[in-house]
């Protein structure tokens, strides 16, 4: 059986358990019970899977923007909801670049822009990353304030910890953004730990004669997710990138905001 026929043989089964017809659609507490062909998370990898490969997205996008609300119960435990939501940035920011790379040319309002439909909600990536994985983050507080009045949507879809890992998950289409990997509830926590490591040792740059240890911009925009400075170098010492017994002054690198698409994790 080709992987097509494949995928298409699941996504019918899904459609009948995840649209929110209400005359067709199974009690929500019967839906994981019964859906063993495919859970949203596994949704979101194939849409991840198919912008990767530049297949038809309409069946996947169709099927997250009519589930109904209640489905997205469905992410129980925050390792469910990183994953989902980190393939579901992923997946849209891949899509709606492909089709209007033009769209860069306004970074602030390309994230703001609500262009992902899940639920009946719509998201930007904004919404995804600084409400649902951030646990409701004001964008420019460096991490140190949180959203006084968060939606009802936002409190029942958001983590219940922050994962400061996620960072280095999340590609936004540039240059400098960590690759794309197809993420999983089960053994998250390992799949997080080696994108941290990979992503470190190829962007930290340890200089000891200046005794400076230069650190990827987006710790310095997210400090306070990363716990500051200290607890950035106790993270850069577990990594073996600089000394166990060092203390480097810690300096935040540039940006590079050069539109640099498909740049996914080798298999």
């Amino acid at each position: 059986m080709t992987r097509a026929v494949h995928s298409y043989m699941k996504m019918t089964v899904a459609l009948c358990l995840l649209l929110f017809q209400a005359n067709e659609r199974p009690p929500f507490d019967q839906i994981n019970k019964t859906n063993s062909e495919m859970s949203l998370v596994e949704i979101s990898q194939e849409l991840l899977y198919a912008a990767r490969t530049g297949e038809p997205v309409d069946t996947f996008t169709h099927i997250l923007k009519n589930i109904h609300e209640k489905a997205l119960e469905q992410l129980q435990s925050d390792e469910q909801k990183k994953a989902f939501w980190i393939n579901i940035y992923n997946a849209y920011t891949q899509i709606i670049l492909r089709d209007e790379p033009e769209q860069y040319s306004n970074r602030n309002r390309f994230f703001r822009s609500k262009q992902i439909a899940i639920a009946g909600h719509m998201l930007s990536l904004d919404d995804v990353e600084h409400d649902l994985l951030r646990r409701s983050k004001i964008k420019w507080s460096l991490g140190y304030l949180n959203k006084p009045f968060p939606s009802r949507f936002e409190k029942r879809n958001r983590v219940k910890k922050l994962d400061w890992r996620i960072h280095f998950a999340l590609n936004c289409g540039a240059k400098s953004c960590p690759p794309i990997a197809y993420y999983k509830p089960e053994g998250l926590g390992r799949q997080l730990d080696i994108a941290t490591t990979v992503y470190l040792r190829g962007e930290c740059n340890w200089r000891p004669e200046d005794n400076i240890v230069e650190v990827p911009a987006i710790m310095g925009w997210f400090r306070r997710d990363f716990g500051g400075k200290d607890s950035m170098r106790t993270l850069l010492k577990l990594m073996e990138i600089i000394p166990p017994a060092s203390k480097p002054a810690i300096r935040f690198k540039a940006y590079d905001w050069e539109l640099f698409l498909q740049n996914y994790k080798s298999e």
